[in-house]
């Protein structure tokens, strides 16, 4: 449970939240010791950056404190904190998700700080499965117990998943009773109903307790009311509601974002209505998609929305945010930090979430610190996916004229569903067909397709493939979704697959066919997602935009706390090391 220092004041949700841990607690597990100098440089400055609180131990004493500078040149720590005792300590600072440690041998004062050196290591623990917001001061707490009756108690802070409330001078609950119902008194009356288990009991201030309790909503319409609370708590500075589409779709003009297609102000127009219909819809779609806006008092700053295309996949896109927004922020990089946390948590919160994905350029270099370099450091654990790709816009109105090629078009019987599936095991990372539901068992896309048409959506997979006689040549894989999800169609696409030597040579006959096939169903075009090399000269198409390298990129769902983490690191603000570096 938090700790009382580290709550007196509520900050924006991209800054250090407060401390996650029991004051009193037995020292978690080791996941991870990071010995590399910058990595442990950059943890550091983002503590300074953004205020992460900290504990320093000695035995069974604890201290709070916080790290208010790194000097980069002597290679010191400066702390605020009330005078510790000499001697070696361990100290614990809150990152995002998670707690580094590091132990300290020597410490010294010197102008009202305490010094210590930079450390060697440090180990990353995490402790919570869910992470906590502050509860606002009118969320009240009654409880089921004997002569309790209309005694009420504060929350201090909520998570999906728990919330903890402060109990009074000599009122004690024991570790595992079971409370039911609980009932939460909310701002405006409404009345939520919980059943609680007690998981642990800590000291507060005043000789009061905190008492952290693990929550389950008694019905669906509680359910409800609970998540939309705890996402005001979590998430103050974003909304996910729809309210602000027409400013969403304004941002992206204003931004620059229409600029990376090369399109004219017409094409887009053209796609403007259906964007703003679903976006309005976006309070009913939570199961699907969630797009996620940072307003200021002069429209949206920024976005990021996610959607889930596939069974266990979650999909980051159209990130945009206006270049003069940072006037808006309370620190440097709020706003990415926000819209991020926002998107990949909701995705969180879906019990079937196994993969994150996103299609990126990285020739942006927030794009490049944040995804690339990311997916590169964690390529060692193999279960990575970071696949260069050209994404092509091809219109459904100019066929490459290959409809007398002498092939012939259908649908993949069961043997050649079998040969494709063995192509993409043989060509592609052991991820890939996973996460995009390119598995036998998994190629009608109906799992993943069936939240979607129960909404009124669109979403469709199709394979066809082309045959010289009975030989089967090569497969398309063509997508649909509902217009208005991406306004670059990334849910409308086709990717072509070899099935012989000389599958290749099918390409140009294969995308004629869909073409139709996009035709019929409303669309003036799709995205060709040409994955290897060569691809692109082999369908007749040209690649208009040589100098972009876009990737597919995908990391496991139990690897996204650490992305966040990572994020954090490389949007806080520090000092330039030098005119021409930026650290962050």
């Amino acid at each position: 449970m938090g700790a009382h220092f580290a709550r007196a004041q509520s900050r924006p949700s991209s800054e250090a939240p407060g401390l996650e841990w029991d004051a009193g607690a037995s020292l978690p597990p080791v996941l991870d010791a990071i010995t590399d100098p910058e990595r442990i440089r950059c943890i550091l400055a983002t503590a300074v950056a953004l205020g992460s609180p900290a504990l320093l131990r000695r035995g069974l004493g604890v201290t709070p404190l916080r790290l208010e500078h790194l000097d980069a040149d002597t290679g010191r720590l400066h702390w605020t904190c009330v005078s510790p005792d000499m001697g070696p300590c361990d100290v614990e600072l809150q990152g995002h998700g998670c707690m580094y440690r590091m132990h300290v041998t020597e410490g010294w004062h010197e102008a009202g700080a305490w010094l210590t050196p930079l450390p060697s290591r440090i180990v990353q623990v995490r402790r919570r499965a869910w992470r906590r917001g502050p509860a606002t001061g009118a969320l009240r707490v009654r409880l089921p117990l004997p002569g309790w009756l209309g005694r009420e108690r504060s929350a201090v802070d909520v998570s999906l998943g728990g919330l903890s409330l402060k109990l009074a001078t000599g009122e004690r609950l024991s570790v595992g009773r079971v409370l039911q119902p609980i009932e939460l008194l909310m701002e405006d009356g409404q009345r939520l109903s919980l059943r609680g288990e007690v998981r642990h009991v800590s000291d507060g201030v005043d000789e009061t307790f905190h008492c952290g309790l693990q929550v389950t909503p008694l019905s669906l319409q509680d359910a409800k009311h609970w998540r939309a609370l705890v996402t005001r708590a979590l998430h103050p500075k974003t909304r996910a509601d729809g309210s602000l589409v027409e400013e969403h779709w304004r941002l992206f003009s204003d931004s620059g974002y229409f600029d990376l297609a090369g399109r004219s102000s017409d094409w887009f127009e053209a796609r403007r209505a259906s964007f703003v219909a679903l976006g309005q819809r976006a309070l009913g779609l939570e199961a699907v998609l969630s797009e996620v806006v940072w307003p200021s008092e002069r429209g949206v700053e920024a976005t990021l929305s996610i959607m889930k295309p596939y069974r266990s996949l979650w999909m980051v896109h159209q990130l945009a945010r206006r270049q003069d927004g940072a006037k808006y922020e309370r620190v440097r990089g709020q706003m990415l930090r926000d819209v991020y946390v926002r998107a990949v948590e909701h995705a969180q919160a879906d019990s079937g979430f196994r993969w994150l994905a996103a299609y990126i350029e990285s020739t942006v270099s927030f794009i490049r610190r944040a995804h690339v370099d990311f997916a590169e450091r964690m390529a060692g654990t193999g279960r990575t996916c970071l696949l260069p790709m050209r994404m092509i816009d091809v219109g459904c109105a100019h066929p490459i004229g290959q409809q007398d090629s002498g092939l012939e078009l259908g649908p993949a019987t069961e043997a050649e569903r079998r040969l494709l599936t063995e192509e993409i095991a043989l060509t592609r990372p052991a991820c890939y067909a996973e996460a995009l539901d390119l598995r036998l068992e998994t190629l009608d896309l109906e799992d993943a397709a069936r939240p979607w048409l129960e909404r009124g959506l669109e979403r469709e997979r199709h394979l066809l493939v082309a045959r010289e006689g009975t030989t089967p040549l090569a497969v398309a894989v063509l997508e649909v979704g509902p217009p208005g999800t991406n306004p670059f169609r990334l849910l409308d696409s086709a990717r072509l697959f070899p099935l012989s030597a000389r599958g290749r040579d099918a390409y140009p006959a294969l995308l004629d066919a869909a073409r139709h096939w996009f035709a019929r169903r409303g669309r003036d075009g799709f995205t060709f997602l040409a994955e290897a090399l060569g691809d692109v000269e082999a369908a007749g198409l040209h690649d208009e935009a040589p100098e972009a390298k876009p990737f597919l990129w995908i990391i496991p769902a139990d690897l996204a706390p650490e992305f966040l983490e990572h994020l954090h690191e490389q949007t806080a603000p520090r000092p330039l090391r030098t005119p021409e570096k930026e650290l962050s």
